[in-house]
């Protein structure tokens, strides 16, 4: 078997390919693009801020109307070979309707870097953020992370640093996430047909899969998937749920019925629905 019950590429790819369970998911693509577009000429924003010395190390900022507004920061999915942080502008609209601030983190991408250096990068922004919290009018003290897919995997390698240690910051630097529709287990992808342009080896996958990490802090985490999402979608979060929860870490899993991987994102637009709420929820609890 190459991973689990799996004994070929094609079984693989069916489980993890969105695209295979989900017609005409191009619509949709564009759709984010259309959306990204529209509510980025209508809120007020900086686009690129640089967070780190190269080129892909920027950042947007959405900036609450109100002073010291909790922030969430939003990590864009791709199988981390594809899309910006721009791409996903659509993402802040129903956030900003309930009073956050949003920042958007840019990072590279596979193959010109290692997944290795996507985790820094993301790791980097956090920190920076922290740090310019003064500046930029958040609340550093109420700062949520969200990811998408790679995003909810990049959410969960954010939940497994050791922010005192390594950064010089506070331990409880995330106070909430939300790693929706993620991978928390990379096992299967080496023999997936993402691998030409992963590239991934056994280490990198070992040391960047968040199902065996430690997390040190004590973030609040809603695990979020889509119900019409492949079993092993559904099943890789609620295992990474169970694996947080034996750490002591409040962590709920939720189903999102009848969603699938894409459409769960038009839960950001207008006014938002469930997730948009579970997110408010917990990060402005009065």
């Amino acid at each position: 078997m190459l991973y689990r019950n799996f004994s070929n590429q094609d079984e693989i790819d069916r489980e993890y390919n969105p695209r295979l369970r989900v017609e005409q998911t191009d619509q949709y693509l564009t759709k984010y693009l259309s959306e990204s577009e529209r509510v980025s000429k209508t809120l007020n924003h900086q686009d690129g801020i640089q967070y780190g010395p190269t080129l892909n190390e920027v950042l947007d900022y959405y900036p609450s109307s109100e002073a010291q507004a909790p922030l969430v920061c939003f990590i864009h999915g791709g199988y981390w070979h594809a899309f910006s942080s721009r791409d996903f502008a659509f993402i802040t609209e129903a956030l900003h309707f309930q009073g956050l601030s949003v920042a958007h983190i840019n990072y590279g991408l596979c193959p010109e870097v290692t997944l290795d250096e996507i985790v820094r990068q993301c790791r980097a922004a956090l920190a920076w953020l922290f740090r310019n919290a003064d500046e930029l009018g958040f609340n550093p003290e109420q700062i949520g992370v969200a990811g998408h897919s790679a995003g909810g995997h990049l959410t969960g390698m954010l939940l497994a640093t050791n922010w005192e240690h390594d950064y010089g910051l506070p331990s409880n630097l995330i106070r909430a996430a939300f790693p929706i529709s993620g991978l928390f287990d990379l096992r299967p992808f080496p023999f997936s047909w993402l691998q030409p342009k992963l590239q991934f080896n056994l280490e990198q996958v070992m040391r960047n899969s968040p199902l065996f990490l430690e997390c040190p802090g004590d973030s609040k985490v809603k695990v979020l998937v889509g119900g019409d999402e492949s079993e092993e979608f559904q099943r890789q979060s609620s295992d990474y749920s169970k694996h947080l929860r034996k750490q002591g870490i409040d962590a709920e899993f939720t189903i999102i019925q009848k969603k699938h991987h894409f459409d769960l994102l038009d839960d950001f637009l207008g006014k938002g629905g469930e997730i948009t709420q579970l997110i408010t929820q917990t990060m402005n609890p009065s």
